[in-house]
């Protein structure tokens, strides 16, 4: 699977870039004459951006028969119901290999004869300019400032796409090279990854809380002329490492003046300006070169086991991926509503958030940069999401809210409550047994004084297509939704398919399972054991080109014949459901080769304590498991770090046995410690240890630790997934005093 660029033909991309460097001399050595009669406003004319659209359009191959104003009509209406999809027929240049570690290399697309891989490959940019052409005055972007909310239409924004494009390409933007965006979502943040993509470069995402070494990691690794940032926060700790990055032209913040502007570092402002000022037809020439085979964004890993690493996307793996997404969800065009709000750094929201709005003319909202602090609730409720990604804790801080609540409601309310939640659950679980009969007795009911209000309070009375993923979301809260009758979707993929591989949808929900693959998608079980699990592996269009940089990690990645190794092991049930049941570096081996998977245990800790935040099952090469538990705490909402003051949810389970403790101090103090709470764990614990498959794999000890995780400590992800090498080295006298007696 070596790389082997000296014997690849040139191709007409190639080509055509082999003369870029030439055509833009000429053009900077012109008289002047032909950039006068261009537009000079902020962005480009409509007139001026139409005719670009549509020469972009036919050079590509990208119409059938018939004029732009035919595929305008053909493009996303098609029926009343959702999506007609459209087939460009876009020229792919051929290539050996599926894979690269080389952002300015081609890949050879996984077509087949028919089905979903048989659709024609296009370009990021084909999409924004087809979904333009139809729904030009839809609004496609909204944010709240100052009280107000501002709002950019299609046109505007793809206008903004092509100024900033612009922009990047007079303060030195080379082909295949990276800018760098570290800032909450905005709508800069999509204009700047849509420009970089428009010019020819790599769009990469970096962590908000990202330090100033990851960052310098990260923009090395990729080359980046520019880095686009949100505050003088970022750009301090950009400018700390400037001297460190050989390839950085620019530096442009995107709110607020700059405090110490220099002649490379801007405003969004004058990064704007400038790009008025520079020649369409610079732009246009990158923009006729881009291929869909061809790298266009970078997603750093979040780093959970070890150092972060640059996935290659390509822009069919985007693309194709929004229309596998269209084709099992029922979108409406023009009317989907969604809420941005998770980084976009991360793949899942970056595919959800930029791509798939524009994949189906929906309007992406942005939430306040505090969301995740509490102000989230009121965005839905403001919004109205049709369609919501929320990671497993988010589902979980709101279930453990609506559970307060119904703590607090006593009477002919909480009778009600209950009674509904219960129907709830049957109608819910009978549904994904497979029974299609009529709703239970008294389901009208149940929906009109319970399901519609719950639903209203959260925001969701008009989202059809409520989301997990990202990590596994524990059984609790499943059927915690299905009671109030929000079955939750779970989805399956990661950054090395491009977003989701596997969906639940509305009528293929199993409980635990995290979905059926997509059509063009391939799923298999490597090396399967007697239960028939082990190592998932996938195939498909969906699947990266390469680590940036890193050949050998790729061709470790990747077998012989384009399988991924996931790293994660599950099983496919005989009617197609996969189940993920661990990861396989988190997978256990004692000091005996027993094997034991921590994810289901500690799903069950959790289960049996709703006081616990996180449990982390220890035991690799040692002679028994032990467990580090976190109880749930109130999280300063300035600085991010949890405080030592216990939840609702959590105090009441102390109320519960009898117990006044109000912090963890009081429930771990060294010398008393609060014995009613400690025989609570302990009998969970001896519970769990019950349903043990072996000896091996009960829980021998177990500690409580002073802090609960969090992003701010280092020990979570800006997902909100664990990092558990990192925890492991934290807590590593407390992990070895387990095993000294």
């Amino acid at each position: 699977m070596a790389e082997d660029s000296s014997t690849s033909p040139m191709d007409d991309s190639a080509t055509a870039e082999n003369e870029l460097s030439k055509s833009e001399d000429q053009l900077n050595q012109s008289n002047g004459a032909s950039e006068d009669t261009l537009s000079h406003s902020n962005g480009a004319s409509e007139d001026s951006v139409e005719e670009l659209m549509r020469s972009t359009l036919v050079h590509r191959g990208a119409l059938e028969m018939g004029s732009v104003d035919n595929l305008a009509d053909g493009l996303l209406g098609g029926g009343e119901d959702g999506f007609s999809i459209h087939k460009p027929s876009h020229h792919v240049p051929l290539h050996s290999d599926f894979w690269s570690s080389q952002p300015d290399k081609l890949v050879k697309t996984r077509f087949s004869e028919s089905g979903a891989s048989s659709e024609p490959a296009e370009t990021v940019t084909s999409l924004l300019e087809r979904t333009v052409l139809a729904y030009g005055e839809h609004t496609a972007l909204a944010v709240k400032r100052q009280g107000e909310w501002q709002k950019w239409t299609y046109r505007k924004y793809q206008e903004e796409c092509m100024c900033m494009a612009k922009a990047m390409i007079e303060l030195g933007l080379e082909p295949h090279h990276g800018v760098c965006i570290l800032g909450f979502n905005s709508p800069e943040w999509h204009i700047s990854c849509l420009a970089a993509i428009m010019a020819g470069g790599l769009s990469v995402g970096l962590y908000l809380t990202s330090t100033a070494d990851a960052c310098h990691n990260a923009a090395l690794i990729c080359k980046a002329n520019i880095i686009i940032l949100e505050n003088d926060t970022q750009l301090q700790k950009i400018l700390r490492i400037r001297d460190q990055l050989p390839d950085l032209k620019a530096i442009i913040q995107y709110t607020k003046e700059v405090r110490e502007p220099t002649n490379s570092v801007f405003d969004w402002r004058q990064a704007m300006n400038l790009g008025s000022r520079t020649s369409e037809a610079r732009l246009r020439q990158r923009m006729d070169v881009l291929q869909p085979n061809k790298c266009c964004s970078v997603i750093f890993t979040s780093g959970t086991s070890g150092k972060s690493k640059g996935v290659m996307l390509s822009h069919d793996n985007l693309t194709w991926m929004c229309r596998r997404i269209l084709s099992y969800v029922n979108f409406t065009s023009g009317e989907e509503h969604m809420i941005s709000y998770l980084p976009l750094s991360h793949v899942a929201p970056q595919l959800l958030d930029v791509y798939l709005p524009i994949a189906t003319a929906g309007t992406c909202w942005f939430a306040q940069p505090d969301a995740l602090k509490g102000s989230l609730l009121n965005t839905m409720k403001e919004v109205r999401p049709t369609i919501f990604l929320g990671v497993p804790r988010v589902w979980e801080k709101i279930a453990e809210s609506m559970q307060l609540v119904s703590m607090n409601t006593s009477g002919f309310k909480a009778k009600v409550a209950s009674w509904a939640k219960g129907l709830g659950l049957k109608a819910n679980l009978r549904k994904q047994s497979g029974d299609k009969s009529s709703k239970p007795f008294g389901w009208s009911l149940a929906s009109m004084f319970f399901f519609k209000k719950v639903r209203e309070a959260l925001g969701l009375d008009r989202c059809h297509f409520p989301m997990t993923g990202a990590a596994p979301t524990n059984e609790d809260t499943l059927s915690y939704f299905m009671s109030v009758d929000i079955p939750l979707h779970e989805l399956y993929g990661m950054s090395e398919t491009s977003g989701p591989t596997t969906v639940t949808t509305t009528d293929r929900i199993r409980y635990c399972s995290v979905g059926r693959k997509f059509e063009g998608g391939e799923i298999k079980i490597d090396r399967p054991d007697k239960e028939g699990t082990g190592e998932v592996l996938l195939r498909g269009r969906h699947v990266f080109m390469g680590y940036l940089g890193l050949p050998e990690l790729t061709q470790n990645t990747l077998t012989h014949d384009g399988w991924l190794r996931s790293g994660d092991i599950g099983y496919v049930s005989e009617d197609g459901y996969l189940y993920i049941t661990g990861r396989k570096k988190e997978l256990i081996i004692t000091a005996g080769g027993e094997k034991v998977a921590p994810v289901p245990i500690e799903s069950l800790i959790k289960q049996a304590l709703p006081m616990v935040s996180n449990a982390i099952l220890i035991g690799d090469q040692r002679k028994f498991l032990t467990c580090l538990l976190t109880l749930k705490v109130e999280v300063d909402n300035t600085t991010g770090l949890p405080t030592d003051r216990l939840t609702p949810a959590a105090l009441a389970c102390c109320q519960k046995v009898g117990s006044s403790s109000a912090t963890v101090g009081d429930i771990i103090d060294r010398g008393e410690g609060d014995h009613k709470v400690l025989r609570m764990i302990q009998k969970a614990v001896d519970n769990v240890n019950k349903k043990a498959s072996s000896k091996i794999s009960k829980i021998a000890k177990w500690s409580i630790l002073d802090n609960d995780f969090s992003i701010a400590g280092g020990e979570l992800t800006p997902t909100l997934k664990l990092k558990r090498s990192v925890i492991m080295m934290k807590y590593a006298d407390c992990i070895d005093a387990f095993y000294l007696t």
